[in-house]
This record gives C-alpha cells, structure tokens and sequence, in this order.
C-alpha cells in the first residue's frame, strides 16, 4: 500500500528565501517541488533544475511532416493525374515547393501548438493544492509533495529559509 500524501505549501515574500528553501528543501532529500511566482524569474528555474522545452521538437517534426506532406500531395497528384503541357517534366521540383513550403508552416505552427498544450500539462482536471489568490501578485509560493509523515520536516525547512506562512494541504 501506497504511504499517504501531503502538499506542504509555502508563502514567500522575497525571491531570496524562496530559493534558500528550495536548496534546503533539495538537500534535504524533497524532489517534488513546484514553485509560483508573479513575476517570470530564471534563478526559479535553474534552483528547480528545470529542463530545455521540448516544444521544439514538436516544431520541427510538424515542418518535417508538413513539407514531406507537401511533396507527397503534389507528386502523388501529378502522378496519378499527368498533364503534358510542353513537353514540360511532370515532376517538375519548383512549383511544388510552394505548396511543401505552406504545409511546412501550418504543421510546424500546429505542432508547436500541440507541444505546447501537452508540455503546460493542459488541460488540467484539478487546481494547484494550495492555491492562494496572494500568489498572483504579492509573494512567491512553494509546494512541497511529500508522505505524511515527513509534512512537519518540510514545514520546518520553509519556515528556517523565510516563509512567510506555510499551510499543510491533504492530497
């Protein structure tokens, strides 16, 4: 059976005691950690250990689909409907490039879409636990999943970086 599990949630006035929490909070063996922050800031990304965004990657195999789409279509179609006009090739390169460069754009932009919903883990079925119309604007917040009975250690280590206030939420 599974050890049950609590959200430990911590409000941080300053980006200072944010990050401190975050290293002890690491150090101290919590790998679970989410942070919020009003404002976008990149030492909140590099204390979390956060990874490149595959979102490109969904960007470049939509191009490479939409441009090997275009080519399929417009080879296929002269192919299968062949039209002398003359004594041109029926495969002729140039023009098709245009309809292989439009399909490149639309799967490119499509798959960055895709890449981007599913990377934002969008959509969501349930809120943030902890939620606190305060992190939107006034402090930083931290969330801290962890067992039960290890909720009152992660309390201990917010509170000793500078939390603010820190609430236990069940999960």
């Amino acid at each position: 059976m599974r050890a049950r599990e609590s959200f430990v949630v911590g409000f941080f006035p300053h980006l200072d005691g944010l990050l401190a929490a975050i290293a002890a909070l690491k150090g101290a063996g919590f790998l679970e950690l989410q942070a919020l922050s009003p404002v976008p800031r990149h030492e909140i990304d590099e204390a979390l250990g956060a990874h490149r965004s595959p979102v490109r990657v969904f960007t470049l195999l939509g191009g490479l689909a939409g441009c090997a789409t275009g080519f399929a279509l417009t080879i296929g179609a002269a192919l299968h409907y062949p039209l002398i006009v003359g004594g041109k090739p029926i495969i002729s390169i140039p023009p098709f490039v245009v309809i292989a460069y439009e399909l490149t754009i639309l799967l490119g932009a499509l798959g960055t879409l895709v890449g981007l919903l599913l990377s934002a883990g969008l959509p969501r079925a349930r809120r943030w636990p902890g939620y606190d119309p305060k992190l939107a604007g006034t402090c930083f917040g931290l969330q801290v999943r962890c067992p039960t009975l290890e909720t009152s250690r992660a309390e201990a280590q917010m509170l000793a970086a500078g939390a603010r206030e820190v609430r236990r939420v069940e999960g």
